[in-house]
């Protein structure tokens, strides 16, 4: 049995859903501030909850038959985490009561849920997952550090634990079932369709970054191929052929802010005006992976690498609906 945390979160549901159609059995825990009840899989057992409440998180290992964790949930909004730090320090509050619970249940395999933000400012790109840690938000740090957490408790415990660093999640559920509401949204690509459909304008943070057009330079992975890491993760921790291990996800390209709004143009037809704004506290200039390792040991090839396509399958998401899961 599979323990998914922020099960009901853009990311989280979508793994809830492949662990669901591979016929594994599913506990999905989400205190829905940011997730959506009607995301879970039906054949899911959901259990609201907060990482908070040790109790609850003990109660639910003592019930269930837990035999590896997916922890997806966190404070995850780099704006945010800049105004409000405490909110992604909290990340690290809830995770170690987390791990507490799965020490004591005797559960030691975990698929960790980390970011590209713990790199900073790149030395190098396509940055390889040796490089230096130097997160430039509260949110990034919070990430370092319980991976840092996690390495200790691999040597002191035995905590098995694969860490995969996402570069930008986008795109939707290719069925058109799952898709990405938050509120607000903070993500590029949502923000864009929806100011497509809704006639707005797009805010562009940022024109003087040394990159080819001045705007923020990142790498774009589909939520299906990062949920397909995990799962390949997962089988590897639960097989034994992996004890602790780092990757990257990405696609090893990067693309501007510009170019992604001149994609959605493509991909929607319609005109999407934007105007340009002040940088944003804490974001680098430029983020692209290096995901050589996962593909060479874990044997990870992403099905949708193009742009366009990323951008189609959110484009149909936003059309089919555009009031969210409401």
């Amino acid at each position: 049995m599979i323990l998914v945390t922020g099960g009901a979160g853009y990311i989280g549901s979508h793994a809830v859903k492949e662990l669901v159609k591979s016929g594994h059995r599913v506990v999905v825990l989400d205190n829905l501030s940011t997730g959506h009840r009607a995301a879970v899989d039906k054949k899911a057992i959901f259990c609201p909850g907060d990482l908070h409440d040790l109790k609850f998180i003990h109660d639910i290992f003592g019930e269930y038959p837990i035999e590896l964790v997916m922890h997806f949930a966190a404070h995850s909004i780099v704006p945010q985490s800049m105004q409000e730090p405490l909110l992604s320090y909290r990340n690290l509050n809830c995770t170690i009561n987390l791990l507490e619970a799965m020490l004591k249940a005797g559960v030691r395999k975990l698929v960790f849920s980390s970011t590209a933000a713990v790199y900073g400012e790149p030395l190098e790109t396509p940055i390889p997952e040796n490089h230096p840690l130097k997160p430039t938000n509260p949110y990034g740090q919070s990430k370092a550090w319980i991976e840092a957490i996690l390495e200790q408790l691999h040597r002191a415990n035995g905590l098995d634990y694969i860490s995969l660093r996402y570069f930008n999640a986008a795109g939707a559920d290719p069925e058109g079932e799952l898709g990405e509401e938050h509120h607000p949204e903070t993500h590029l690509i949502p923000i864009i369709l929806k100011a497509a459909l809704q006639g707005e304008e797009v805010s562009v943070f940022g024109s003087d970054y040394p990159t080819k057009d001045g705007t923020p330079v990142r790498d774009y992975i589909h939520v299906s191929d990062l949920i397909s890491a995990h799962l390949l993760a997962m089988e590897a921790l639960l097989q034994g052929r992996k004890q602790r291990e780092i990757y990257n996800l990405g696609h090893q390209r990067g693309y501007s802010v510009l170019e992604v709004i001149d994609a959605a143009r493509q991909v929607t037809g319609l005109d999407i005006p934007y105007r340009m704004a002040d940088r944003r506290p804490g974001d680098p200039s430029t983020l692209v992976a290096s995901s050589a390792k996962i593909k060479a040991e874990l044997g990870w090839e992403p099905r949708y690498s193009d742009l366009q396509t990323i951008i189609a399958t959110a484009w149909e998401w936003v059309r089919q609906h555009p009031r969210g899961y409401a």
